[in-house]
């Protein structure tokens, strides 16, 4: 499997969709404009591709100078454990290497809490930073 990486904030609604839809991340979906106007808004969007296919993606909003935000970083299931989301990942933050903040917030999971650590990434219930949500 050969996987092309791809810095576009362009994508085909449909393989867009199905790659939001196979995560179960149906809010997202159920306005596919407010979709793709989100992605055209980030500052940064890099996919991953397989021949045609999307397989992964991951997007970034913030100011790129101080803080990025990782808004989404999804890989279809059946490409899950290949290294995709860890090679997306790496190349984001290779990017923003010198911005001083990088946050995500994300579910609750053991396999979660490995990936992020294993990135280096550090729970803010470990540490000495607090974090806090409004999600409506």
């Amino acid at each position: 499997m050969a996987i092309i990486f791809k810095e576009q904030k362009q994508i085909p609604r449909e393989q867009l969709k199905a790659l939001y839809e196979d995560a179960q991340w149906y809010a997202y979906t159920k306005d596919m404009d407010e979709l793709e106007r989100a992605l055209s808004c980030s500052l940064y969007v890099l996919s991953a591709w397989e021949k045609e296919s999307l397989v992964g993606l991951i997007r970034v909003v913030g100011d790129g100078l101080t803080i990025i935000y990782i808004q989404d970083i999804l890989v279809l299931t059946n490409h899950q454990n290949q290294g995709i989301a860890t090679d997306l990942m790496s190349q984001t933050l290779v990017k923003f290497g010198d911005v001083r903040q990088k946050v995500l917030l994300t579910e609750e999971a053991p396999n979660v809490r490995h990936f992020y650590a294993k990135i280096g990434f550090s729970s803010c219930d470990a540490g000495t930073l607090v974090a806090f949500a409004k999600i409506d």
